[in-house]
């Protein structure tokens, strides 16, 4: 008897993902396929947001009622914030030392090049940006109508109110256990749902790559191709490297994690959205043995905080840029963009299109004309699906951190899963 050939998610994002680029070349400048190809990856998209939030509300929630010990979520909310600045740190600065020794600017003429991308609703938001204090940021995060929050899809803001929702219900005990089992029933149906969505993600893939391309054609690589290949390389230099190390501190092998999230690591390549894994990501931790209250309080937070794969792109593209213009830093001027990518970085967290926005802000302080920006804005894109897939490594790396440092990561459990998800290949 012939065996059912049968294509795993896995294999059906990546042929998505290829069907997507010859669409894309096939319908470059097709308005109609454009618009059609838009529609349904917005479709997709928006069907993942739709179950991101109910997701992170009920297992954040119950997570936190299980710990129910105010100091407990403190300890574990200190450690986590120090360790995602201390990675996007160390990405800043390796990104700088990656510019300063390839120079990827200097290949580029920049005043013979020429542009047409209009950057104005970034610019705006970046002007504003420079206003935004530390103490502004931090009243930001006060949800004053956690329904409103919710409605614009405001993620700390609505942590926040997961946070002290989950200690509430731990305060008030046996009374509290029915909102419990109600938050857990809901969790578990937004998995399902998730499940549900995930099986047209091949098709959405294809439709956000292809009008990608479509829109700007593959043309528009080639001037900058040099500093996307840097980029790219730098960025698997820092998952394999600098992350394996850290897991080799944790005494677990990276490669396995990234067997687990595979799929998810291209479908966040593909779709350069972090939110579209979120679901999914929550549920493979869990199952790769890491204590499900710090996976629902590490991986929303992570969205905000731990940008790695940002973080490396924003140093390299100042300094190209700089370089472009023949502005030379001095040591004491690249210190302070590291100081300043940290702190841009965080205020602007969940903006659309942020890292772009970040860099805005960020190269009026070295010098940079902001118009200099809109001869990388082509190449953003494929650009930013690099630094998303980056991102959500980086995410899963953390929780497993911060479960090996709370001594609640199962070691045992997070190798029956990777053996379980070899023999199902």
């Amino acid at each position: 008897m012939v065996k059912k050939l049968k294509l795993t998610l896995g294999w059906q994002i990546l042929f998505g993902l290829f069907l997507g680029i010859i669409l894309g070349m096939i319908f470059y400048h097709n308005q109609m396929a454009i618009t059609a190809m838009q529609s349904i990856g917005t479709m997709f998209i928006g069907l993942i947001q739709m179950i991101v939030l109910p997701i992170v509300v009920s297992c954040l929630t119950v997570g936190i009622a299980s710990m129910g010990d105010i100091h407990k979520v403190g300890r574990i909310g200190g450690k986590t914030l120090l360790y995602f600045e201390i990675m996007t740190t160390i990405a800043i600065i390796i990104g700088l030392i990656v510019g300063n020794i390839f120079h990827p600017g200097s290949f580029i003429d920049i005043h013979q090049m020429h542009s047409s991308m209009d950057i104005s609703k970034f610019v705006s938001t970046a002007n504003h940006s420079k206003d935004t204090t530390i103490w502004s940021t931090l009243i930001g995060l006060i949800p004053t109508n956690v329904f409103g929050s919710l409605s614009k899809g405001d993620m700390m803001p609505v942590i926040l109110f997961s946070v002290f929702f989950g200690l509430g219900i731990s305060a008030i005990g046996e009374k509290g256990q029915v909102i419990i089992d109600f938050m857990d029933a809901v969790s578990q149906v937004m998995f399902k749902i998730t499940n549900w969505i995930m099986h047209l993600a091949p098709i959405g893939v294809c439709a956000l790559i292809g009008v990608t391309l479509a829109e700007l054609g593959v043309k528009v690589l080639l001037p900058l191709s040099y500093f996307v290949l840097l980029v790219y390389g730098t960025m698997i230099f820092f998952v394999i490297v600098i992350m394996g190390i850290v897991a080799r501190i944790c005494h677990f092998n990276l490669f396995s994690l990234l067997l687990i999230i595979k799929n998810e690591i291209v479908l966040a390549f593909s779709t350069a959205s972090s939110e579209a894994v979120m679901p999914k990501m929550i549920e493979k931790m869990d199952k790769f043995g890491v204590s499900p209250s710090i996976v629902s309080f590490v991986i929303p937070t992570g969205y905000t905080f731990n940008l790695d794969g940002s973080a490396i792109y924003q140093s390299i593209a100042a300094l190209f840029l700089a370089q472009a213009y023949g502005i030379h830093l001095s040591i004491g001027q690249q210190v302070t963009l590291v100081v300043v990518l940290m702190i841009t970085s965080k205020g602007m967290a969940g903006v659309p299109g942020a890292s772009f926005v970040v860099l805005l802000a960020t190269v009026s302080t070295i010098g940079v004309p902001m118009s200099g920006l809109t001869f990388i804005a082509g190449i953003d894109r494929f650009v930013d699906m690099a630094r998303t897939a980056v991102n959500v490594v980086g995410n899963s790396l953390a929780t497993v951190v911060i479960g090996v440092s709370e001594k609640e990561f199962d070691h045992d459990k997070a190798e029956k899963y990777v053996k379980q998800v070899k023999a199902a290949k």
